[in-house]
């Protein structure tokens, strides 16, 4: 685990073409510096991961506004301030894969956990399944959802140990834990870097071993 001195530094190395997921529940523990540092840094033909797609003009709108995004795979495409989006989905710039909150959170874990596939009754009937296979299991019907892994995970946490721990405050605890698991490098941005031994073992919600990268903004 590398503590880097800048959110330019944390995004080093992420390469076109990447799958990036990205944390936050609107603009709530969404890891704005290191956005804003992917798009000076300036990989494109990304495929972003994340709950929405975007808020107003900041965060992941800004990176959407840059057309540096290829495919999203959101919960939430269209929300009254997501302009950005709508406006380049419309006019046929960006692809969207629809997912529902639960199967996106549980495909993300999935990835992380090391299982193949998994069996939910979320989507079932709907346009989100065709293509898709079922199976009848007790009466009711499911459909197989894959798990969602990454290239990247750019997450956003209140405090990290120097080992690269994670703690989270409030709301801003949403998929950052199971993006952490489900990406090849993890990202953090933290508000503060405290010595190792400082956090309490019991409120550590990312343990060290799934992150990568953690810069203080």
């Amino acid at each position: 685990m590398r503590i880097c001195a800048s959110a330019a530094e944390a995004v080093a190395g992420i390469e076109d073409g990447s799958t990036v997921l990205i944390g936050g529940f609107g603009m709530a523990g969404m890891p704005v510096a290191l956005i804003d540092a992917l798009i000076e840094q300036g990989a494109s033909d990304l495929t972003v991961v994340s709950n929405n797609a975007g808020n107003g003009d900041t965060g992941l709108a800004a990176l959407l506004a840059q057309g540096r995004v290829r495919k999203m795979i959101c919960s939430f495409p269209r929300q009254h301030d997501s302009w950005v989006f709508d406006g380049l989905y419309r006019a046929g710039k960006i692809e969207l894969e629809l997912v529902p909150q639960g199967n996106l959170a549980e495909r993300m874990r999935a990835a992380g956990a090391g299982i193949g596939a998994f069996f939910t009754p979320t989507g079932v009937g709907t346009p989100l399944a065709e293509g898709k296979e079922t199976r009848e299991i007790d009466g009711r019907t499911y459909v197989l959802e894959y798990p969602i892994r990454g290239d990247v995970a750019l997450v956003g946490a209140h405090r990290a140990d120097r080992m690269g721990n994670l703690v989270y405050r409030k709301t801003a605890r949403n998929f950052g834990p199971v993006m952490a698991t489900a990406a090849a490098t993890t990202i953090a941005q933290v508000s503060r870097v405290v010595e190792t031994g400082d956090l309490d073992p019991e409120a550590v919600v990312t343990p060290s071993i799934y992150v990568d990268r953690v810069v203080a903004v």
